[in-house]
């Protein structure tokens, strides 16, 4: 049978190095359906980068889950809890609106050129 108190355990006597490993996992690979979604990439390759990079962050969840069972309840909880979830939010959203996601990444590149353009011309 699945022992789920071992690997709680576990999840807490190596955190350190699980988080070492799950927040820069779930930056880049979000990262990465952002950019297929913005560089309009085929729906069938955004899904699978989205599918993808929400593993580390579903398995960030249960690793902050372990520690909440027990009653640590400080920033860093809530700071990876919050990672996670935005990974998880902005992995849901290119896979079900990549045209809106596409738009607001295209929209804030021209807002950045055209306020890099200013400072460049101003100095």
């Amino acid at each position: 049978m699945f022992d789920f108190n071992a690997l709680s355990e576990f999840s807490r006597a190596n955190c350190i190095a699980i988080c070492a490993f799950l927040v820069p996992a779930n930056l880049l690979f979000t990262i990465r359906t952002v950019v297929f979604t913005g560089l309009h990439r085929p729906q069938s390759q955004v899904r699978q980068a989205a599918v993808l990079a929400c593993i580390p962050a579903l398995v960030m969840v249960l690793h902050v889950w372990t520690w909440l069972m027990i009653g640590v309840v400080m920033a860093p909880t809530y700071i990876l809890f919050w990672l996670a979830s935005t990974c998880v939010c902005l992995n849901v959203w290119a896979i079900a609106h990549p045209k809106s996601m596409a738009s607001l990444l295209k929209a804030v590149l021209l807002r950045l050129q055209k306020h890099l353009s200013l400072a460049l011309i101003n100095r």
